[in-house]
């Protein structure tokens, strides 16, 4: 478990310096081309701000993409128990409690450590899961919180909207340029290029990042609770009651404990969680050992 934690610090660097490295590569191509060295200079002070705000604010970015809000325990008595109970079990801090008001069955965690966290849960997992399978989820949201997943998940997270935001800028900059900025067929070429490549750089990152974070997290609640079949019965419910959120975002999907996208084409090449009935056969497998 300190071996993940230890992980997931060097990844949070590692995905920094990729973010940086990434965008500073688009700078200097963009300057080699309109032989202004400028353009990269600019171009990594800009990314390196960037990357610091997001430091601090992607998990508020998360919280109103999703349409999360705040709660106290007198507006939600029985999930802001849970939480609490299971941080006093753990000795961690006491995380923000939000509720999103959708019926699809969902959660998440996000912060940048365990000091600052947040976890959510939507109005329709409330609806369909007892106390000891709503206790098993949030053991698991805990779980990234305590493994520092959610740091990961939140850098990741501002990594993709920036890889995004960095095509559609370069895309504009090709088609809509001034002077002869928008007939240099390089410029054009390296536009298109990039506005391609960059979702699949953003999903390749996802992917590397949530699937065996999904796994320790699942051992890491089933862990906290003893009750591995509680949180195996709360998947099974998330896979036959499963929906897309109403405010879906493939930016955050990785931070979910269900995936919240609609299905669509090649859909099991780029997921961004592992398989809920081979993490259930898991979490059995380990209730057998209790």
């Amino acid at each position: 478990m300190y071996r993940a934690i230890a992980k997931n610090k060097r990844n949070t660097v590692f995905i920094i310096a990729l973010f940086l490295l990434f965008i500073g590569g688009l700078g200097w191509l963009a300057s080699y081309v309109y032989g202004n060295l400028t353009i990269v200079i600019v171009t990594v002070v800009v990314a390196a701000v960037y990357a610091l705000i997001q430091y601090f604010a992607a998990s508020g970015q998360a919280l109103t993409m999703s349409g999360a809000r705040q709660i106290e325990k007198r507006d939600n008595p029985r999930l802001y128990r849970v939480v609490e109970n299971l941080t006093i079990a753990t000795g961690m801090p006491m995380p923000k409690v939000y509720i999103i008001d959708d019926p699809a069955p969902n959660a998440f965690a996000t912060g940048r450590d365990p000091e600052h966290a947040v976890v959510a849960a939507t109005t329709g997992l409330l609806a369909i899961m007892d106390d000891s399978e709503l206790e098993g989820v949030m053991a698991h949201e805990l779980g990234h919180v305590k493994n520092y997943d959610i740091r990961v998940s939140m850098i990741v997270f501002g990594l993709v909207v920036a890889v995004g935001f960095v095509a559609d800028m370069l895309l504009r900059l090709t088609l809509f340029g001034r002077g002869n900025n928008n007939s240099n067929p390089i410029m054009m070429i390296f536009g298109l290029v990039a506005l391609l490549i960059a979702p699949l750089i953003a999903t390749a990152v996802q992917l590397a990042v949530s699937r065996q974070r999904e796994y320790l997290a699942d051992a890491t609640g089933a862990m906290t609770t003893r009750h591995p079949d509680a949180l195996a019965s709360a998947l099974e419910k998330l896979a036959a009651y499963g929906r897309p959120m109403l405010r879906q975002s493939s930016s955050m999907s990785h931070m979910w404990i269900s995936d919240p996208m609609k299905p669509g084409f090649m859909d099991k090449l780029f997921v961004t969680h592992p398989p809920l009935p081979e993490r259930i056969e898991r979490l059995r497998t380990m209730g057998g050992g209790f």
